[in-house]
């Protein structure tokens, strides 16, 4: 076997996973309604020999929302999509965590109910961000987001609150864990950030305090799944959506302690050079992440099974999360078990639309399974 570690068992948290080839979060845009359906089903089924599937970003509230045609999990319509969804993963052998997600400026008020303002830690319009709107002739594309307001002390709970009831919305549906979305210049990450986060409150000024809203999300999501069932995504030094940040490795560093005394499953760290840049992470911040955190480490970016397989013989990584060669390759990890050539996915159809580009893509015997 070429990628003898790649295939090897991993106890990630209290879920014992067959292989190290995690299917990372990938945002599809082919839920209208937010409601998740057969369609869903039957790529999520596809793709259930990966160790795990991280599902796309599902948002936690109507408000959360700053992608037209995005999953939610906040009613019981929604709920049940879900669970149709897991049955089919479950039917295949297969175990898939729910991806818990709020934008925060990352939106504009036509995506908004009631077309209200975006929230985030500060009234600070993200520079160059783009949202993906629907236009009043029904068609749908990307738009430059709106100015947020800052979200007032009290309304704090409340979103943390959204957290929780999405955490036991998912644990009702079957899924096996779920991932809190801290990354990506989102809500939780806007928070932790100094460029997006000016409050003076509890909340913000020193990196305790812009942590604080975070923590207390992964530690009411934790109240319901356990925290060996709860894993969280973090991008430390990625600059996106207009977010900049002045200690990304001193908060990372603070974070995987936090997280590992509250004895999380796993850490999802996205890598900088994710979009195919030069970027990466400093010498030295992985195997730091290793000493400040006891629970099993994931990275996600531009990886290839070779450097997948290097990675997790240094030690630096327990598994890899691929996302682009999951869209086009439903069986990436039989793919990478046999050297098999990868599918190249079709840009074209990423976000939107039907079954193209969606469930359609062959596996290793040229053959179609339609229906997961």
């Amino acid at each position: 076997m070429a990628y003898a570690t790649l295939f090897s068992p991993l106890q990630l948290g209290s879920l014992s996973i067959p292989n190290r080839v995690i299917m990372a979060p990938l945002t599809r845009s082919r839920t209208p309604d937010s409601v998740p359906g057969t369609l869903q089903e039957a790529y999520y089924g596809q793709r259930a020999g990966a160790g795990l599937i991280i599902s796309e970003a599902t948002n936690i509230s109507p408000t959360a929302k700053g992608y037209v045609y995005t999953p939610g999990i906040w009613t019981d319509e929604q709920e049940a999509g879900w669970k149709g969804v897991v049955d089919a993963v479950h039917a295949k052998g297969g175990r898939i965590a729910l991806q818990l997600w709020h934008v925060g400026r990352v939106s504009h008020e036509m995506v908004q109910p009631d077309g209200q303002q975006p929230v985030a830690p500060s009234a600070l319009k993200g520079e160059g961000a783009q949202c993906f709107v629907e236009f009043e002739d029904g068609t749908a594309g990307q738009h430059p987001t709106s100015t947020p307001r800052a979200l007032e002390t009290d309304e704090i709970p409340g979103i943390v609150d959204d957290y929780r009831q999405a955490a036991v919305r998912a644990k009702r549906a079957g899924f096996d864990m779920v991932e809190v979305h801290a990354a990506n210049a989102y809500l939780l990450n806007q928070f932790l950030a100094t460029g997006t986060n000016q409050r003076t409150d509890q909340y913000g000024g020193s990196l305790e305090n812009r942590a604080r809203f975070p923590l207390e999300v992964v530690d009411a999501v934790t109240e319901v799944f356990g925290a060996e069932r709860v894993g969280i995504r973090l991008t430390p030094f990625i600059e996106l959506f207009g977010l900049t940040d002045d200690e990304p490795e001193a908060m990372a560093f603070y974070l995987a302690e936090q997280l590992s005394k509250r004895g999380l499953a796993y850490l999802h760290l996205n890598e900088p050079n994710w979009i195919g840049g030069d970027i990466t992470f400093p010498d030295g911040f992985r195997e730091q992440m290793r000493e400040r955190f006891n629970g099993s480490l994931i990275y996600c970016g531009n990886y290839d099974a070779e450097r997948a397989e290097i990675r997790i013989n240094q030690n630096t990584t327990d598994a890899v999360a691929f996302g682009r060669p999951y869209i086009a390759n439903p069986d990436l990890p039989e793919r990478f078990r046999v050297n098999a050539p990868l599918t190249e996915p079709n840009h074209e159809t990423f976000y939107g639309g039907d079954e193209k580009g969606y469930t359609d893509y062959p596996f290793m015997n040229n053959g179609y399974d339609r229906m997961g």
